[in-house]
């Protein structure tokens, strides 16, 4: 009888180990397909959010490339792109003094915002001790959060008259003198190239500093310690390691901070005189291709002709623009990465 119920016992007790091993089993199982069913999920989120950016973004191409595909058509692409006339009456259309004076904004724009926001990196990142990097850095990127139209309105309301009476005489007593290029062209009024530039600058020095700030950052402290151990100073290190380092991200905080600049419309249009001639100096009005698109497409937009035109301005800038990217994508990138993952 004892015998009996022991073996009764050890099948039992084997059974309840098959059991709970078959419940772990399915357990198992429910969990791997729980989270198949997660992973598949994320994934087609993630797909679905790439596909939702690359149709946005080819709905608009091919929206721009379209609407001004007749002037295009009419007028050729090349006697578009280098004619001096722009007539809605004639039906004539040339947007060389636009493409002209957009790079001559922008050019002005770089050569006073990137000195600057070269040095400000390089001080925050370098030089500035904790406190005072930490106390500097949200007061620069509080300029990003400034609307164009603030920016405009300050620069007509208050730097006309600076620009005007102080800043465009000096620098045509200075320079102009010698140099075309800096007369004073249009002394009754402050608004020009200079003036529109210069509160560019001012929008674009948070894109450039920040990003030349964190590529300089990022570069190993070993290299860093390795040049103090060899004796140099804290800016020969920056000068001679850092720098060349970081170079190619330099280079892409320019080019994005140029993009900006070369796309913004709402002061421009306030500063920059609108005035529709190739110019003849920095302090001359000027009329980028942003300011004649803003400027005249509530007017035109009814007319196929005039709108298809102003579209074609807008085609051409991107075109421009997304040359700047493959550029920006060629000579930057990952290439810093690239640097530091090899040393």
């Amino acid at each position: 009888m004892r015998n009996n119920l022991k073996k009764m016992a050890k099948d039992v007790e084997r059974g309840m180990k098959g059991l709970s091993w078959r419940i772990g089993y399915i357990r198992l199982l429910e969990r791997v397909g729980h989270i198949n069913f997660q992973s598949g999920i994320s994934h087609l989120f993630f797909l679905a959010s790439v596909l939702l950016v690359a149709t946005i973004t080819i709905f608009f191409v091919v929206f721009i490339l379209h609407t001004a595909l007749p002037v295009f058509k009419s007028e050729g692409l090349i006697n578009f792109i280098t004619g001096t006339r722009w007539s809605y009456s004639e039906g004539v259309y040339g947007i060389r003094m636009f493409i002209i004076g957009t790079f001559m904004m922008t050019c002005v724009t770089l050569m006073l915002a990137v000195p600057v926001s070269i040095f400000t990196a390089m001080f925050l990142a370098g030089f500035a001790p904790t406190r005072i990097a930490s106390a500097l850095r949200p007061l620069i990127e509080l300029l990003v959060g400034i609307p164009s139209v603030v920016y405009g309105i300050l620069g007509f309301f208050v730097l006309e008259d600076v620009f005007q009476h102080h800043v465009d005489p000096f620098f045509c007593a200075t320079l102009g003198s010698f140099i075309p290029f800096f007369r004073d062209v249009n002394p009754n009024s402050g608004s020009g190239i200079l003036l529109a530039a210069t509160v560019l600058a001012v929008m674009i020095l948070p894109t450039i500093t920040s990003i030349s700030e964190d590529v300089m950052r990022s570069v190993p402290s070993k290299y860093r310690e390795a040049s103090f151990a060899l004796g140099a100073t804290r800016w020969e290190t920056m000068k001679k390691v850092v720098l060349p380092l970081s170079s190619s991200g330099i280079l892409t905080a320019t080019i994005l901070g140029m993009l900006r600049a070369m796309g913004e419309a709402t002061a421009v249009v306030m500063l920059v005189g609108n005035a529709a001639r190739v110019p003849a100096s920095i302090t001359d009005t000027a009329y980028p291709m942003t300011a004649k698109i803003l400027n005249e497409i509530g007017y035109y937009v009814a007319m196929d002709e005039p709108r298809s035109a102003l579209f074609g301005v807008a085609a051409v800038l991107f075109a421009i623009q997304f040359f700047f990217v493959c550029a920006m994508r060629l000579v930057g990138g990952s290439a810093p990465i690239k640097i530091f993952r090899g040393g």
